[in-house]
């Protein structure tokens, strides 16, 4: 069995399919900010330094552990950017 087909299988179960949903969302965020920071030219360290928190918060993200919304505002303004959520 394919590992599509065997998502498709457990994604009728509705537990796996909000997990599965919600760690979607945690891994899209975890790619926004990794992409943002590249973009910006930063380490994780300089981006740290800039959003007054610590490398390893900034590396914890890019892994996609969840953090607080203010700390995702925080690193977005850091950034130079303004966090924007949409409800789609």
């Amino acid at each position: 069995m394919k590992i599509d087909d065997l998502i498709q299988e457990e994604l009728k179960d509705p537990e796996f399919a909000a997990a599965y949903r919600d760690e979607g969302e945690l891994l899209d965020t975890a790619m926004a900010l990794y992409h943002a920071r590249e973009s910006a030219g930063l380490t994780q360290a300089e981006l740290a330094e800039r959003a007054a928190t610590t490398q390893a918060t900034i590396a914890r993200i890019e892994r996609g552990d969840n953090v607080s919304f203010v700390k995702y505002a925080q690193i977005a303004h850091a950034l130079g950017k303004r966090l924007k959520v949409s409800f789609e």
